[in-house]
């Protein structure tokens, strides 16, 4: 379940990333975007270290993947944090979608792997 969701996130990264740039649609200027990205940049590894902690100790596979898809959380934020702020600072619109498009082959790699159960914990 957990890698289907990683490429459903793909396929939808992919198609609002391309419908931004297709469409030359800015993000917002956002300070509120800008703290919440900080923010979730500094809790999603915090919170994927503490999920993996506890993976280990369960020998479970499926929250192990479900750590892998708060790790992937924390580089999206990464990327948002940057696109939405050369947004704001030099008014570059398409560093968001095509950040988001950069990120579309490992998110679906890592959805691939959690469905063949190839994670760290899985046996």
């Amino acid at each position: 379940m957990i890698g289907a969701c990683f490429l459903l996130l793909a396929v939808y990264v992919l198609y609002e990333a391309l419908d931004s740039i297709i469409e030359q649609l800015p993000p917002d200027h956002s300070l509120i975007g800008i703290a919440l990205a900080a923010l979730s940049l500094i809790v999603m590894p915090w919170l994927a270290h503490l999920k993996r902690k506890v993976a280990t100790q369960l020998d479970s596979g499926a929250l192990e993947a479900e750590t892998r898809q708060t790790e992937v959380c924390a580089y999206l934020s990464a990327i948002l944090l940057a696109g939405l702020g050369f947004n704001a600072w030099l008014d570059w619109w398409w560093t968001d979608p095509l950040a988001g498009i950069a990120m579309v082959p490992l998110i679906a790699r890592e959805g691939w792997e959690a469905i063949r159960g190839r994670t760290c914990c899985a046996h």
